[in-house]
């Protein structure tokens, strides 16, 4: 069955992603949670901080099902309802400024009539990189690979995506994006021309690619000079990063909604983090060239 085949996948998966950033920061490790929710399921939580490059980080799996809740049962506009949802996770903030943080999501949902029968089910997911200082050829590799991904599978369509993502990861109250974007895609559904196993099979190539995405990219910045300037403007742009997080993030709201768990849902959140009254960079520096970009998105292949 899919979810079956998609849940094993994430769990290679996040087995994978946790000993590579181990093995990069050479300093700390994963501190692993195992927990179970209440109404049905659970997931396995791990967590690294303080390490010499991952100022901290969390790649979590999770598994529930159960009853829908009322308000998400207004939100997807259906009845009494059950639920089952699985994916994997991960948010990575570096300490080094110069290396961007990163996010991936990669997920599966269904939902049942209480006799068991299938009334929904999709995929959802993507992943984006979030810069303090922008280094183009970290933008376009990062966006090749997710191109790469999207051109091997018919039901996938970069264009689209990317535009979605562009869409999506964005302060709407401030007027600038989270970052420089990828890829963001949701209610990936059978149709007559693809099927869940072509989702599926899609889903699992650009989830075995994420490394691939993000890994260069550290190794070439990680030991990058820096100073407390930088630093400053590292915490400030975090800080659009956590009201991105908590205003307008889907993810978030689910998991809240639900009853999902709060360590879990809130690993995202940065360690250190500034909040500056009117805080604006000089003319012509690299901080007005990054601000520039997130509010006029850009094509990077």
């Amino acid at each position: 069955m899919i979810k079956e085949d998609f849940h094993q996948f994430i769990r290679d998966l996040q087995d994978e992603i946790t000993q590579t950033l181990e093995n990069i920061d050479g300093k700390a490790v994963f501190k692993e949670d195992l927990w179970e929710r209440e109404q049905g399921g659970g997931g396995r939580t791990r967590v690294i901080e303080n390490g010499a490059v991952f100022e901290k980080g969390g790649v979590n799996i999770s598994e529930v099902h159960g009853p829908l809740a009322p308000a998400m049962q207004q939100y997807f506009k259906v009845g009494d309802v059950d639920f089952y949802a699985t994916g994997i996770s991960l948010v990575i903030h570096p300490k080094n400024p110069m290396v961007p943080t990163v996010h991936a999501n990669f997920r599966y949902f269904e939902m049942y009539e209480k006799d068991g029968t299938v009334v929904d089910s999709w995929f959802g997911g993507g992943l984006d990189l979030t810069p303090y200082y922008l280094f183009e050829e970290d933008a376009m590799h990062f966006h090749q690979v997710c191109k790469d991904a999207c051109d091997r599978h018919d039901c996938a369509d970069y264009a689209d995506f990317k535009q979605k993502c562009d869409q999506y990861f964005h302060n709407a109250h401030r007027g600038e994006a989270r970052g420089i974007g990828g890829l963001f895609y949701d209610y990936r559904r059978a149709t007559d021309e693809f099927s869940m196993h072509d989702w599926l099979a899609f889903q699992k190539d650009m989830g075995a690619h994420f490394l691939n995405a993000y890994v260069p990219i550290v190794e070439k910045r990680k030991e990058l000079s820096y100073n407390e300037d930088h630093r400053d403007w590292q915490e400030i742009r975090r800080g659009r990063y956590v009201e991105f997080n908590l205003i307008h993030d889907k993810g978030t709201l689910f998991g809240l909604k639900t009853n999902g768990r709060i360590e879990s849902i809130l690993m995202s959140l940065p360690p250190h983090v500034q909040w500056v009254y009117d805080h604006q960079p000089e003319a012509g520096s690299e901080e007005e060239k990054l601000l520039n970009v997130l509010r006029e998105p850009r094509e990077w292949v």
